[in-house]
């Protein structure tokens, strides 16, 4: 059995940063956490933190593209482009999320998703984990970037088709639309994390929403409903929104794009202080701009998707209008803690164990744990990506 253990670097837990750390893998999982060298086995394979982070792979639950591709082009070369361009930046676990588009071009995302999650090997980047059914069940006015002519109201006969491919752990609906209530109940037992998200929803379509099980928020205050939005909709007096009862209930989680272009510093601190990081997760809602030069691109299918210009900064869906990030989780990462002022362990756990933990997958990943896949990320002491490895495999982008 082959050892690899990771030395010279201060690891980053959950709950606290370990310095001079001392990790130990065997084949594809994690052995050992802690400080004793004498825990290296003498045949061990040394990997060299050389005084920076040791970091568990991140998971990103809210994923579209990247590196040109979109997941919604319905293909598993574009799906495993997408995988590949996030490994680059420290994400080992992903769930590639759809985007409003035909039911056929939703159940070929589905099936490219399976295919290169059932094929998966060290060259094909990240793992995937599930895929995140985001679109089309979207309210209209609340499309953001998306293709507002496919988003529709969910129809028992289409989404059962969707769970049937086994492959969806992440279901997102809006609270109103008809038909939402069946939509959480047949998500719900089907074991999925299940969200509300670009909606208008008042206080009192949240409860509904909650009591037939769903738990968590998209991209918290973007394509969302708040006190105004919902007094145009639904007149006086004035109503509580989809903000008032994520905070309001502990249950409830939500997700943050800290691109440092979606939110500002303070919102970004804020929705920690409010949610605490076991709650609140980083998400990188990237599109297919990731490590691409300035441009027009298409948001969802190569074919007929919408098109967005990349800054290199962040996607613009109209001047005035984003239209999701260009960035990878690492970036999310460094900006959360330098610019949002959250300790290193917290930013971490946002982008790791809290998204592993909302889809019940951090028996598996997630954190630093003995007993957990050795999916383990070194940075630089500027939270520069410098070595991913999944399964305890170096992955390289020159493969």
């Amino acid at each position: 059995m082959s050892h690899l253990c990771y030395l010279n670097g201060t690891a980053i837990l959950p709950d606290r940063l370990l310095p001079d750390a001392v990790i130990v893998c065997r084949d594809e999982r994690i052995t050992y956490v802690g400080t004793a060298r004498s825990r290296v086995p003498a045949s061990a394979k040394i990997i060299d933190a050389k005084g920076g982070y040791i970091c568990p792979g991140f998971v990103d639950i809210h994923i579209h593209g990247g590196g040109g591709a979109d997941v919604m082009d319905g293909s598993p070369d574009a799906v495993q482009t997408v995988c590949q361009s996030h490994a680059r930046h420290g994400t080992t676990t992903m769930f590639p999320t759809t985007s409003t588009g035909t039911d056929d071009q939703i159940h070929a995302m589905l099936a490219a998703c399976g295919e290169v999650r059932d094929t998966w090997n060290i060259q094909s980047g990240s793992k995937i984990a599930g895929v995140h059914l985001y679109g089309p069940y979207f309210a209209k006015g609340k499309t953001g970037c998306h293709d507002e002519s496919v988003c529709r109201a969910p129809e028992a006969t289409e989404y059962r088709r969707y769970f049937e491919s086994g492959i969806v752990g992440i279901a997102t609906c809006a609270a109103e639309l008809p038909g939402a209530a069946a939509f959480y109940r047949h998500a719900n037992k089907r074991g999925c994390l299940v969200t509300c998200g670009h909606s208008n929803s008042s206080w009192d379509e949240m409860e509904a929403a909650f009591k037939n099980g769903m738990r968590h928020v998209d991209h918290f205050w973007c394509a969302m409903s708040n006190v105004s939005s919902v007094r145009k909709r639904l007149g006086v007096p004035m109503q509580g929104s989809m903000l008032e009862y994520v905070l309001a209930n502990p249950e409830m989680s939500t997700e943050v794009i800290a691109d440092g272009m979606h939110l500002a510093p303070e919102l970004l601190s804020f929705a920690w202080r409010m949610k605490g990081s076991e709650r609140l997760c980083l998400v990188t809602d990237c599109n297919r701009a990731l490590d691409m030069p300035p441009g027009k691109y298409r948001f969802g299918p190569e074919a007929d998707g919408s098109w967005f210009t990349s800054d290199g900064q962040v996607g613009w869906a109209s001047p005035g209008s984003l239209a999701s990030s260009v960035m990878g989780m690492d970036h999310m990462v460094r900006t959360m803690h330098k610019v949002g002022n959250v300790p290193l362990p917290d930013a971490v756990r946002m982008a790791s164990l809290t998204p592993a933990e909302r889809t019940d997958i951090d028996q598996q990943v997630g954190s630093l744990t003995a007993g957990k896949q050795a999916d383990i990320v070194l940075l630089s002491k500027t939270l520069k990506v410098k070595q991913v490895h999944i399964n305890g495999e170096r992955w390289s982008p020159s493969r």
